[in-house]
């Protein structure tokens, strides 16, 4: 299997990168990114036989089948459906559009091209969370609640390496939509009741830097979700479920009880990276010709709640 990496010097396009060193048959043979230096000197560090600024050029490649795009957000929708009219099999990194016209079109050429289309949505895969999916599927735990924490400091456009961004990130359409898609995937519902509410608009950002969520499915789990990017400590995301069976807390890719104590892991799956289990995800939908977990088809869940979040917002006063 041959791959191209898109935004591929970015923070987690050198997570793909590295998770797919880890990935038997698995070749990266293009890299594409908005710098031409940047995107050379990478190519060259890691042996990779051909970098460009130019996605069409990297698309026209006959060592090229399928593409991982960790683009900026804006530009999810778009190169995605260029990818499929290429011929090529993509996963574009969370949130997959950001809004819900663009999110259409995309499960639309996915539907038309019959090309393996996912969305990078990696709490599906982090093995933390798939201790739970497993014992939800298994009838051992109902979750009665999810309280989510989702922080940063970050009042300038930089990434997660703390480097600069060209582009504006947005608390609801990209980092709420983990917890809106994990919420629903793990509950196995869509939410039926939605409330919003944000902070002030920054001043030169143009988004709200504080917001807070509250989901409810028809059986009447519960999740709320509080976002900043004004919290002046650790960053990330946090997850505490509540359930009938048990409390678990879960960071990144690590879990444990509701009394802070680590809970094993080891056997959930064949890694415990989540970046690399999505990859895997990915490439074997390729190979078997079949739908992946977090399908544009699936996820699309996700952005239609979104959606309706956003409408909650614009009717704040």
């Amino acid at each position: 299997m041959k791959v191209c990496v898109a935004g591929a010097y970015g923070a987690f396009g050198i997570k793909h990168l590295d998770a797919i060193e880890n990935i038997e048959g698995v070749t990266v043979t293009s890299v594409v990114g908005f710098s031409g230096d940047k995107i050379l000197k990478l190519a060259a560090k890691r042996g990779i036989a051909h970098a460009t600024t130019d996605l069409a050029e990297a698309l026209a490649r006959d060592d090229v089948d399928g593409v991982i795009l960790a683009t900026p957000t804006q530009m999810h929708a778009v190169q995605a459906i260029q990818c499929m009219e290429a011929g090529k099999h993509v996963m574009v990194e969370i949130p997959m559009a950001d809004n819900i016209e663009d999110s259409q079109r995309l499960v639309d050429v996915q539907a038309k091209t019959g090309l393996v289309a996912m969305a990078g949505h990696t709490r599906r895969f982090n093995p933390s969370h798939q201790y739970i999916h497993n014992k939800i599927m298994a009838g051992e735990l109902k979750i009665q609640q999810m309280d989510v924490q989702t922080y940063f400091f970050r009042r300038t456009n930089t990434n997660a390496k703390g480097q600069a961004r060209s582009w504006t990130d947005h608390l609801l359409w990209h980092h709420a939509c983990h917890t809106v898609d994990l919420f629903q995937y793990q509950t196995g519902q869509n939410a039926s009741q939605l409330q919003a509410m944000q902070g002030p608009i920054h001043p030169d950002l143009g988004i709200a830097m504080d917001m807070s969520i509250g989901m409810k499915t028809p059986d009447g789990a519960i999740c709320t979700l509080s976002l900043s990017f004004n919290n002046n400590g650790p960053f990330g995301t946090f997850f505490r479920y509540i359930c009938d069976n048990g409390t678990y807390l879960a960071r990144y890719d690590e879990l444990y009880d509701g009394n802070d104590k680590p809970i094993d892991l080891s056997g959930v799956a064949v890694s415990m990276n989540g970046i690399e289990l999505q990859d895997r995800e990915f490439f074997d939908a390729i190979r078997e010709g079949r739908e992946p977990n977090s399908s544009v088809a699936q996820c699309f869940h996700a952005m239609n709640t979104l959606n309706k979040l956003e409408q909650c917002l614009d009717q704040q006063p």
